[in-house]
């Protein structure tokens, strides 16, 4: 596939994307309506937002053929994606060019992932346990602190409501695969609960592709397991007080091709059985309280763990665990009643506590993090208006301010415009710190400043959008290979380089998004433009491609629906060869036998493409699937 310049892709995309909607009829509907919790911490609409926000509902999850979470975000929320193999491998992604340790991954306002990396691997969760995702793109480091730089992912697992329910799935497919799952929830007498469980394993294909430039390919198949727990439970003693607990647990077991140089002759060995166990754990407590119609008041109690151990006769454990205190209270105002308020101030205390523990350390590592953030927005007539400001004092790197400034308007009645700056940083990680013969505790914080500019349309069932933005990035953290300028610490010979803030980049790129439905049919387009470059040398960043296009198109006809995805990924530099650019198919049909049962087939990969997703490492090809599910509620 061509890579056009910035200008005229984005011209061409929006032109298509609009004239496709328009060309088909719509029936009333809005999505401006759509309650988000993650553009300002606080339930608002989506007319009121001032950034830019992608919801994917749980009917788009149910619909979806994706394979992961991180194939569902590329998919409907433009991000790219960076995976060491197949399903179940170690994946990043990058959100606006911003690489995972850029990007904040909360689960119902619980960060996760490991302080060690600075970053979330989300192979180990599960499809199953997501009941909707919310994507922040662009500044939010005023709102969620370090790492918030390419925006926030925050995933929201199931609540129960009303009668009780129950659902189960079973599902076989190509390459050994199975899939199982069940969940129960529902309330009655002031208490709801929601509970999930599930089991997925893959014999999977080599991770590597045979000659690989370390020579670690071993031609067994690398396969994974993954299991999966959530439970959420809440109690309401009287209207508007809630007290809920929250369990989430996963745990991945993914081979992996690698190779060792073990005494008394340190020769390369790539025959072990290499593999990378991981769990994760969140634990938390909450309490949210409306105290007047026009304050609310929430409190959160949360640990986390991350525990990786990985390698093959010869293993490395790295333990991650945060403890964090969050306070936040809301006050609406600027009208006769406070439901009705058009104006609101939301202020916040977080505390957060990181230690870690590896077997590559010399002593165990801890860090603690105390912020104060203030959030206003606010309706005047057609002009929304939102601002934030945040304060991190780190035990380590000291105190950052971050700030971020939005406006929308309503120019005509199905048109809006959007304007939006903010500043960001990203924190150096465990490893960016401590790693021996690596590490730096003087590292700084990356630190960056982006701006925005969107335009949207809605009518009826059918929308439209753009938004460019610019976001530059100075002190980034990355290896020093001259040992020279590393500094002579202790214990530390630095022989092979170290850390250090050694360069700058320059992330400009537009997101076009659309969709519309007629009668059963909905479709959905996304198409993301990237250029991101070291704005010292003005080379392509690693990695990044220069565009990713998704086509989603699902079709109901009574019992039956029928859905397809396409998804386009271009060219992209990996070290010092270019990866090519690919495309894939994915069909999937659904048949309700009864209210309550379904049976569904799916084909990934349905053309057969040959992936490299990274230099040297390969996708699966072409993938059947056959499944059934039972859902008391009737789909």
């Amino acid at each position: 596939m061509a890579v056009f310049s910035l200008p005229v892709a984005v011209s061409v995309s929006f032109s298509i994307s609009v004239s496709a909607v328009c060309s088909l009829p719509a029936k009333a509907q809005t999505q401006l309506n759509t309650v988000v919790i993650t553009a300002t911490r606080e339930p608002s609409q989506l007319s009121r937002i001032t950034s830019d926000v992608v919801v994917i509902d749980s009917d788009q999850i149910r619909r979806s053929s994706a394979d992961s979470i991180e194939d569902l975000l590329r998919r409907e929320a433009g991000l790219q994606m960076t995976r060491n193999g197949g399903p179940g491998q170690i994946s990043g992604f990058l959100l606006r060019g911003s690489g995972t340790n850029s990007t904040v991954v909360l689960i119902d306002g619980v960060r996760i992932g490991s302080a060690t990396l600075g970053q979330a691997d989300l192979a180990a969760l599960s499809l199953s346990q997501v009941d909707h995702i919310e994507v922040l793109r662009g500044p939010a480091s005023s709102l969620y602190g370090a790492d918030a730089v390419g925006g926030v992912v925050q995933i929201f697992t199931r609540r129960g409501q009303a009668a009780m329910q129950f659902n189960a799935a079973v599902k076989v497919g190509g390459y050994g695969s199975r899939q199982a799952e069940a969940g129960l929830s529902g309330a009655s007498g002031g208490v709801d609960y929601a509970a999930s469980v599930g089991r997925e394993t893959s014999n999977g294909v080599s991770s590597l592709r045979p000659g690989d430039q370390l020579g670690n390919y071993n031609p067994d198949a690398d396969g994974f397991g993954r299991s999966n727990g959530t439970l959420n439970l809440g109690f309401t003693p009287t209207a508007g007080h809630r007290v809920g607990l929250k369990l989430v647990r996963n745990r991945l077991n993914a081979q992996y091709d690698d190779s060792e140089f073990l005494a008394p002759n340190f020769v390369q060995d790539p025959s072990p059985d290499f593999r990378s166990r991981l769990v994760n754990q969140v634990a938390a407590l909450d309490y949210r309280g409306v105290i007047s119609p026009a304050l609310t008041t929430s409190l959160q109690f949360a640990r986390g763990k991350d525990d990786s151990v990985s390698g093959g006769t010869q293993t490395q454990q790295y333990l991650t665990q945060r403890s964090q205190f969050t306070w936040q209270t809301a006050w609406k105002f600027g009208a006769d009643k406070a439901d009705k308020a058009d104006k609101q101030l939301v202020a916040l205390f977080e505390n957060l506590k990181e230690s870690a523990r590896a077997d590559a350390y010399l002593a165990a590592v801890q860090r603690n993090n105390n912020a104060l953030a203030l959030g206003y927005s606010g309706q005047y007539g057609a002009h929304a208006v939102q601002a934030d400001v945040r304060r991190d004092n780190s035990s380590v790197y000291g105190d950052v301010t971050t700030g971020r400034l939005g406006w929308a308007m309503d120019v005509a009645a199905a048109w809006r415009v959007r304007a939006l700056v903010g500043s960001t940083f990203r924190a150096p990680s465990f490893n960016d710190l401590y790693f021996p013969d690596y590490g730096v505790n003087s590292v700084r914080p990356e630190k960056g400043r982006s701006v925005e500019a969107g335009l949207s349309w809605q009518h009826a069932a059918s929308n439209a959008s753009i938004t460019v933005y610019r976001n530059k990035v100075r002190d980034q953290i990355g290896y020093q290979p001259d040992s020279m300028i590393c500094p002579a610490g202790v214990g530390s010979s630095y022989q092979y380089g170290c850390a250090a803030n050694i360069s700058r980049a320059r992330l400009t790129g537009a997101t076009l998004a659309a969709s519309t439905s007629a009668g059963g049919l909905i479709l959905r387009a996304n198409v993301d433009v990237l250029d991101a470059k070291d704005a010292d040398t003005g080379m392509r960043l690693s990695r990044r491609a220069a565009h990713q296009e998704s086509l989603n198109a699902d079709y109901v006809s009574g019992a039956w629906n029928f859905s397809a995805a396409l998804l386009a990924v271009g060219s992209r530099p990996d070290g010092v060869v270019q990866l090519g650019g690919y495309e894939t198919l994915d069909l999937r049909t659904t048949w309700r036998m009864t209210p309550q049962w379904s049976l569904e087939a799916k084909l990934l990969n349905a053309t057969n493409r040959n992936i490299e997703p990274l230099r040297d490492y390969q996708a699966l090809g072409r993938q059947a699937w056959l499944g059934l599910r039972f859902d008391s509620a009737g789909l």
